[in-house]
């Protein structure tokens, strides 16, 4: 991967891609941005056309102490940090990406036309990850304008077998804008912006077979759709993509040799006919509050408050209302009682005869019961067993036959 970025990124084009005669009569034109990693570095990218700007190891080496042992200076781990100057990060359409400590770091991104005439001072602080020393140098990003800014025609393709650091690669994305050309047959192409899979919320990828997270391209032009990017648009490839079957697309194989597209991913806007749509939603103004004179806080001799009342109302009342509850309760349950005496008073005698009656009966009985010894009787017991059989009788012939019940066992 290090040699990629040292071979791919030493200079950097994207905006145009050259004209060739084999691809129609109309010619192309190509302008290029050089740019490298130097100290204080002024840019000039272009409003709405990819910017690439790669900050390259070897460049910060000088900034270290040599290594102790000869020719191992390029093992040296490397890492950088970027922010806008005077802010802990990058402006909103500026990204950075660096895989390991010892691969060179991209900074790329599409500025809009907001942008233009603002010159954008990025901090970039490498960091020695065996020395612990640190070099800062400044980026200074000069936004221009264009004259063709915005395309109309917009498609953006999702490519599954690349990273976003192998798409950024002048090579690599010089390859893939001239097979969308030779589909397109375009006066003006522009990559406008690359992005990665894992900003669209993908998922990491398997450490097996050597797979890709893939990547996003967008690129515009200035002539319609050609027939074969909208034959995705059509209902039998639609039908396929909603049963996650591959599209059948004519164009497919001047990409499939290097270029692993997903058509049913593929968007194509026509910017000249997105309707804007205008809310009701207020202004929201500047962000400033107004000014309404200084803060004036209470002053610190507050009057004194009597919570005497809040006392009564909260816990005096309904504990006396619970107290006399109480009382009554108490004078009704212990107070009002008759005795025994009394009601025996008001009652017949003949009542209370008959009832003391009924309770010595029942004592007597009760203590009968507990000192009778006599087994059940044998009109309780089964008289045959679960196997037929006759069961003998539980009494011995001389048992006494008074308390024998009605019912005999058979012999």
């Amino acid at each position: 991967m290090t040699q990629l970025f040292s071979k791919s990124f030493q200079s950097f084009l994207i905006i145009f891609i050259k004209g060739a005669n084999n691809y129609g009569p109309a010619k192309f034109k190509m302008i290029t941005i050089l740019s490298r990693s130097h100290a204080d570095r002024n840019v000039y990218p272009s409003a709405g056309v990819l910017f690439v700007h790669v900050l390259e190891r070897e460049h910060f080496k000088g900034e270290f102490p040599p290594y102790p042992k000869p020719g191992d200076s390029s093992n040296d781990p490397i890492t950088f940090n970027t922010n806008l100057m005077g802010y802990p990060d990058r402006p909103g359409w500026l990204r950075y990406i660096q895989r390991t400590s010892h691969s060179d770091g991209v900074l790329y991104g599409s500025p809009t036309a907001e942008h233009v005439g603002k010159a954008t001072i990025i901090e970039i602080t490498a960091y020695n990850r065996r020395t612990f020393e640190t070099a800062r140098h400044n980026l200074v990003i000069n936004i221009m304008s264009t004259e063709d800014y915005p395309l109309p025609y917009q498609a953006e393709f999702f490519i599954k077998n690349m990273n976003v650091e192998e798409m950024l690669a002048s090579e690599v994305l010089g390859d893939f804008l001239g097979a969308v050309k030779n589909v397109w047959q375009p006066e003006r192409l522009n990559a406008i912006n690359i992005t990665s899979a894992l900003d669209r919320g993908g998922r990491v990828p398997l450490p097996i077979n050597n797979l890709k997270e893939g990547v996003y391209v967008m690129v515009g032009a200035d002539v319609q759709f050609s027939s074969c990017l909208r034959e995705v648009e059509n209902p039998h490839n639609q039908l396929r993509c909603s049963q996650e079957m591959e599209p059948v697309i004519s164009c497919d194989k001047k990409f499939r040799a290097q270029f692993d597209i997903d058509w049913c991913k593929i968007n194509l806007v026509d910017i000249t006919k997105v309707v804007t749509i205008h809310s009701n939603r207020p202004d929201p103004g500047t962000g400033v509050l107004p000014d309404i004179g200084e803060y004036n806080p209470p002053s610190e001799s507050l009057k004194s408050r009597d919570f005497f009342a809040d006392f009564l109302i909260t816990l005096a009342v309904p504990s006396a209302v619970a107290m006399v509850l109480f009382t009554i309760l108490g004078y009704s349950m212990c107070c009002r009682r008759e005795g025994v005496d009394k009601r025996n008073m008001q009652t017949p005698d003949i009542q209370l005869v008959h009832h003391s009656s009924i309770q010595k009966s029942t004592k007597e009985l009760r203590s009968m019961s507990k000192n009778r010894e006599i087994s059940w009787p044998l009109s309780t017991l089964p008289v045959f067993s679960q196997s037929g059989e006759v069961v003998p009788p539980i009494h011995p012939d001389n048992y006494e036959t008074t308390s024998m019940p009605l019912m005999q066992t058979q012999t």
